[in-house]
């Protein structure tokens, strides 16, 4: 098969198209056979060696959705399931920009049946990192989040997330994402940090310190990037979140998506051959939606 792989780091060029041999289930494993995978920002650090793994191929690519092709022993999911599966992690060998892959069975769940493969691909990373977010900050209903890139990804999916828990959602975005931002559920919408004081603050948009001056006393907030989050004042609990498969969770943010109340956008799609050219788009900004790998 073919797969996406960094063997030196750097620019765009450094990604390469290699032939890979067909990986093989394990136990509690299965086989996908990839009909879309998002690129993401992650995809990039790992690209230019900010998660290290220097002096051997590493693979990039963390949704997948796709067909079960193959299965390992002790598995509930069958060849020629629809699924989709969160592949994590910045080391791995082989990642979901490539023609098959294997993940673990608890990290996969149905695909929507009300869009396509490559809009489903859009789903795993960034809308298990915002519920994953949510779970961290521990809202209840009334109370006031700040969720800053409220028209990227994750920001986007928090909005989603937290507006139908109750929770009075503030997007900070650009001036031009306001319509699309109170679509999604924000009650207010704003550009700047400059005002207003919220319970929590879910980080998307990585503004640290700055918008940590919103949370109130004994707040919370929650960042995107593990280990870079500000250090607590005021009482503030900081965190980030580290996202994790999680099939379950994942089988519910399915269901939101079929039920209508999940938004997924893709803005480009790429062939295989040409995931070089989806990086130095993704790499340029100004992306609304995902880049998708259709192998």
């Amino acid at each position: 098969m073919r797969a996406a792989v960094v063997r030196t780091f750097g620019g765009p060029e450094a990604v390469e198209v290699v032939e890979s041999e067909l990986p093989e289930p394990g136990a509690r494993q299965v086989r996908i056979k990839v009909a879309g995978a998002a690129l993401n920002p992650v995809d990039l650090g790992v690209r230019a060696g900010f998660f290290g793994g220097a002096g051997k191929p590493v693979g990039l690519g963390w949704d997948v959705a796709g067909t079960v092709d193959a299965v390992g022993v002790a598995t509930v999911w069958s060849v020629g399931d629809e699924v989709v599966a969160l592949h994590a992690g910045v080391a791995k060998t082989l990642g979901t920009h490539a023609e098959y892959v294997v993940v673990d069975t608890d990290a996969v769940a149905k695909a929507p049946v009300t869009v396509d493969a490559v809009h489903a691909a859009t789903l795993p990373l960034n809308a298990l990192t915002a519920v994953q977010a949510l779970d961290l900050l521990e809202l209840t209903e009334g109370q006031a989040l700040l969720v800053t890139g409220a028209a990227g990804a994750v920001g986007g999916f928090a909005v989603q997330l937290a507006a139908r828990q109750g929770v009075s959602v503030t997007g900070l975005a650009r001036e031009g994402d306001e319509e699309f931002v109170r679509s999604l559920g924000a009650a207010e919408f704003t550009t700047t940090v400059a005002a207003g004081t919220f319970d929590a603050v879910l980080d998307a948009a990585v503004l640290g310190e700055a918008v940590l001056e919103r949370v109130r006393d004994g707040g919370a907030y929650v960042g995107v990037l593990p280990g870079a989050h500000p250090g607590s004042v005021r009482g503030v609990r900081t965190t980030a979140v580290a996202v994790g498969a999680d099939g379950a969770r994942l089988a519910e943010l399915v269901g939101l998506v079929d039920e209508g109340a999940l938004t997924l956008r893709v803005a480009e799609t790429y062939a295989l051959d040409s995931v070089f050219k989806a990086h130095a788009r993704l790499e340029e900004g100004g992306v609304r939606g995902r880049l998708v790998l259709v192998p």
